[in-house]
């Protein structure tokens, strides 16, 4: 299992209410499309932002009622009823295609609040999008969401290095590196620091950050209705199975790319079915 390509997406699954399956699949395939002409292929930087701005032209035509171009039309003449139907917010889809943007131009984050911001616009939207297709909007629920789809944006950041850094994506901020006396994008970094006290210690630093906000984010689960809080169990679960086993490998993520395959589905059943709504705390008791 790997959480790129928002393959957290719950799409068109066993588990996904099939009324909202047509809605879910258009933002996922508007989502990777996206994030495709950002990253994938040989093209250069100045055509990939040049084909996003054709493509943010193209959303905001068929919001405004208008006809879209004929390069995806299949794919935004799919998206045009889900927009009506639901009033989808906006914003949240050019937050997005603006987190693409910036994976064209940007490969360094100097430290947590920077890759936060692009975390903002990168993943958060997909959760609240989700929310609002199911109808959930309460500030904590958005809360929550954000911390869920963030954890899961970075726990993809720390499974990948091996596969960002040899492309020149540096992900891991700057300021948590020299904290831990390293440089993010020494060429060396693999060979010197591969077993070294350093690396392990900026990872397991990492690591934490991200489960902290996972398990933040987790009693969500007990507030969507149904099948959709069992679709977030397992995305929850997954998300901390890939921490976990990231944390076993330490500073060998580096050169290794952590997976969670066939093999954990019934560990991560286990997890899920286990996870337990917060204890009420009594009126009177103090934090």
């Amino acid at each position: 299992m790997s959480v790129d390509h928002y393959e957290n997406f719950p799409v068109a699954s066993v588990l996904c209410p099939p009324a909202l399956r047509p809605a879910v699949t258009a933002i996922y395939w508007f989502a990777r499309t996206a994030d495709d002409l950002a990253d994938e292929g040989d093209a250069s930087a100045a055509t990939r932002l040049r084909d996003l701005d054709a493509f943010h032209a193209d959303l905001l035509a068929v919001a405004a009622g208008s006809v879209p171009s004929p390069r995806w039309a299949a794919l935004f003449e799919r998206l045009r009823p889900v927009l009506q139907q639901f009033k989808l917010p906006l914003n949240l889809l050019t937050d997005l295609l603006s987190a693409f943007r910036q994976d064209v131009v940007k490969n360094r984050y100097a430290d947590r609040a920077e890759l936060l911001d692009y975390c903002r616009r990168s993943a958060n939207p997909i959760g609240r999008l989700l929310l609002h297709l199911y109808g959930v909007g309460s500030g904590e629920a958005l809360r929550q969401s954000d911390a869920i789809c963030t954890a899961l944006q970075l726990a993809n950041f720390w499974q990948d290095l091996s596969v960002d850094r040899p492309r020149g994506r540096h992900y891991v901020p700057q300021a948590d590196a020299r904290r831990h006396g390293l440089v993010v994008d020494a060429p060396e970094l693999e060979q010197s620091t591969r077993t070294g006290p350093a690396a392990n210690a900026l990872l397991a630093d990492l690591i934490h950050w991200a489960r902290e906000l996972m398990q933040g984010g987790a009693p969500l689960v007990h507030t969507l209705p149904g099948r959709a809080g069992w679709e977030l169990r397992l995305v929850v679960q997954g998300g901390l199975r890939i921490l976990e086993k990231t944390d076993a490998l330490g500073a060998a993520a580096l050169t290794q790319r952590p997976r969670v395959g066939a093999l954990d589905a019934p560990l991560l059943l286990w997890r899920a079915l286990w996870m337990r709504a917060p204890r009420p705390r009594p009126v009177n008791e103090t934090p």
